[in-house]
């Protein structure tokens, strides 16, 4: 039993009664030129956002059907080669016409122009005790050879000979030849054997210190690093100390425009410590002159006459109007212009001085006016009671005596005192002695 007859399905199979029809077949798409299969079969032949096609193949001209292309292995020379040399290559070959000119890479064979020089001139101008003229000779055929490539030049030397001596002697007699062939020194100023000389100790130490850098071990490079990291953490340390400095409290000398910012830091007027300045009667701060020179170093470049502006503001700003108009007026009094005709460093300073003295002036003025107000006020006020009263201090300093004969008398009660005012009090004569009945004596008064 199968799944057939369990289906109660015939075992042959049923008879199609339509044939199968056969599916259409795909027009196969050519893939375009340009594109490769890879990326053809990604796509789908779908057309791409951007031109595929190579600009070079737009420009080229069609072949025409009489071209005939072939690739020949040609014989061919370089003009590179002094020796004439025959070698072989493949050409493209059009109509069976092969190319020609010079070999397409012979262009870029590059030379070094060695200078030459002669006998006589190596007499008169390259004569060197540590150099014969045959090692001079080999040095300069081999540079010209090498193209000045002296770590190989070192090498063929017959000599012993280091690269930096190799450098130096070509170099020195470039030099030499270069300046004796020029009509005047100044033609060949220019020119870098002569603008830049070589240097051989710097050579020397240059290869000293890269070969103890490349030389360091990881342990060493990161010690280095360290160093530099704390010298730099120093640095940004110091300058930000001497900025705050400079804001807060900047140090100037004696004359230019530092001076001037030295005369115009005014302070007041110089008293003790236990001395008071009137309400009206304040120093200036010193954060505006700081922020004053703060902003005119922020500048850099500036007009003496505005810098001398702009203090003269900050030594007066603490001042009212009226003690600025009496420092104006006192300037004119003395015969002194309100700005400097000639505004140079001393002028500029002496006559920041002149106000900041004029400005102390009138502050000890105030001053005294303070004070003298304040001593008239309290003479006025010691003085100010009736004539016929005795002073006050003479009534503290009076000491009490007691009355004899108000020893047996009673005492003013004290609901008499409250009835009675001080001045009733007084004015009400206090009855005899006599008139009072006399207090019974103790065993203890006897």
């Amino acid at each position: 039993m199968d799944a057939k007859d369990i289906l109660g399905l015939p075992k042959n199979g049923p008879i199609m009664s339509q044939e199968k029809k056969s599916r259409p077949q795909k027009e196969s798409q050519r893939k375009p030129d340009g594109i490769s299969r890879e990326v053809y079969a990604l796509t789908g032949g779908i057309a791409p956002l951007m031109p595929s096609l190579d600009i070079n193949q737009l420009k080229r001209k069609a072949l025409s059907e009489s071209e005939k292309i072939t690739w020949q292995w040609l014989p061919f020379t370089s003009s590179a080669r002094k020796d004439n040399l025959q070698l072989y290559h493949w050409v493209r070959v059009v109509n069976g016409v092969p190319p020609t000119g010079d070999y397409s890479f012979a262009k870029f064979n590059k030379s070094v122009d060695v200078l030459e020089y002669t006998n006589d001139e190596y007499e008169k101008f390259l004569s060197d005790p540590s150099w014969t003229k045959e090692e001079t000779d080999q040095l300069f055929e081999l540079c010209k050879r090498f193209d000045l490539r002296f770590i190989i030049i070192a090498d063929r030397f017959s000599s012993n000979r280091t690269v930096e001596e190799l450098k130096d002697r070509y170099y020195s007699v470039s030099r030499a030849i270069t300046i004796a062939r020029a009509a005047s020194p100044a033609d060949v100023a220019g020119h870098p054997f002569v603008k830049e000389p070589y240097n051989v100790s710097q050579e020397i130490e240059r290869k000293r210190a890269l070969s103890m850098v490349l030389s360091q071990t990881k342990l060493q490079e990161r010690r280095d690093a360290e160093v530099l990291a704390e010298a730099k953490r120093i640095s940004v340390a110091r300058k930000s100390v001497k900025a705050a400095e400079e804001t807060e409290l900047p140090v100037v000398s004696d004359a230019g425009p530092e001076g001037a910012e030295k005369a115009a830091g005014i302070d007041g007027i110089s008293t003790s410590p236990n001395a008071q300045l009137p309400s009206g009667i304040a120093a200036p701060p010193v954060s505006e002159t700081a922020s004053t020179l703060a902003s005119l170093r922020m500048l850099r470049v500036y007009l003496r006459t505005y810098a001398l502006e702009q203090m003269v503001q900050a030594a007066s700003s603490s001042a009212g109007l009226r003690t600025i108009k009496r420092v104006e007026q006192t300037l004119q009094d003395l015969g002194v212009n309100l700005k400097p005709k000639v505004p140079t460093k001393l002028v500029c300073a002496e006559h920041l001085e002149l106000r900041k003295e004029i400005l102390t002036l009138l502050n000890l003025q105030k001053q005294l006016q303070y004070k003298e107000a304040e001593g008239s006020s309290y003479r006025e006020g010691s003085y100010s009671e009736t004539p016929g009263t005795p002073p006050k201090r003479a009534q503290q300093d009076r000491t009490f005596i007691p009355d004899s004969t108000s020893f047996g008398g009673d005492k003013v009660g004290k609901r008499d005192q409250k009835r009675k005012g001080p001045g009733r009090l007084s004015e009400v004569p206090s009855s005899p002695a006599q008139s009072k009945r006399p207090r019974k004596l103790k065993t203890s008064d006897g």
